[in-house]
């Protein structure tokens, strides 16, 4: 998938203006008011009317629901508290049953409300749910910020599972520089809505060009408003 143009404009200041391809697991990340939010919006189509957006990309598949999955930071707040989890899914059983097996949790689960499973389980509700259509593309907005350490290496590891057993391209917005080196090839780091670096993982955070970069390597990306 190539964006070929991305513009986003309030009024006459200018928010957004980028070009980049998403061939595999790609990472997008910059300090808070960079674009990362807005980017993922436009994709899905989710930006409000007051911002003027002109948006070409070039794709195998069309930028519809059905071909993108979008998993939010806070698995808490995305799922109705007062439903079961089998009422938050908008398929046949047998496919909730699919889709639980594949990211790894029992079909009980079907059974039982939010506030009775862990951060962790509901994160992988949440990714099933993203899944529900096969989707070509899959958004990630911080996935794992609400998670403790090892409830997050299971959601990265089961992300890692699924990108190469379903052949499915991944947009990740982070903060978080292991999560980064564990799950994605490509990397763009945005600030004031311009990609000032972009390329592979490895070279970016080895050999940053741009001192905004550093800066942010240097804070490990541990915080979730990046001061720089």
């Amino acid at each position: 998938m190539k964006i070929n143009k991305l513009q986003i404009n309030y009024k006459h200041t200018q928010l957004v203006n980028i070009s980049f391809d998403i061939t595999n697991s790609t990472a997008l990340v910059g300090q808070s008011g960079s674009g990362k939010s807005l980017t993922l919006k436009a994709i899905l189509n989710m930006l409000p009317s007051s911002l003027d957006v002109e948006f070409d990309y070039k794709s195998s598949f069309d930028l519809i629901q059905t071909n993108i999955g979008f998993i939010p930071q806070n698995p808490f707040t995305s799922l109705s508290p007062l439903t079961k989890i089998t009422k938050q899914f908008f398929c046949e059983k047998q496919r909730k049953l699919e889709l639980l097996d594949l990211v790894g949790l029992e079909h009980w689960v079907l059974d039982r409300f939010p506030s009775q499973l862990s951060g962790g389980q509901l994160q992988r509700v949440v990714i099933a749910i993203a899944l529900e259509h096969n989707p070509k593309l899959l958004l990630l907005d911080e996935p794992t910020t609400a998670l403790d350490n090892d409830s997050k290496a299971v959601i990265l590891n089961l992300l890692n599972s699924l990108k190469q057993n379903l052949d499915i391209l991944i947009l990740f917005v982070t903060h978080d520089i292991s999560s980064v080196t564990n799950l994605c090839e490509d990397i763009i780091i945005l600030k004031d809505g311009l990609i000032v670096e972009y390329g592979k993982v490895d070279n970016i955070l080895n050999n940053p060009k741009e001192k905004y970069t550093q800066q942010l390597i240097n804070s490990g990306f541990n915080t979730r408003e990046f001061r720089v």
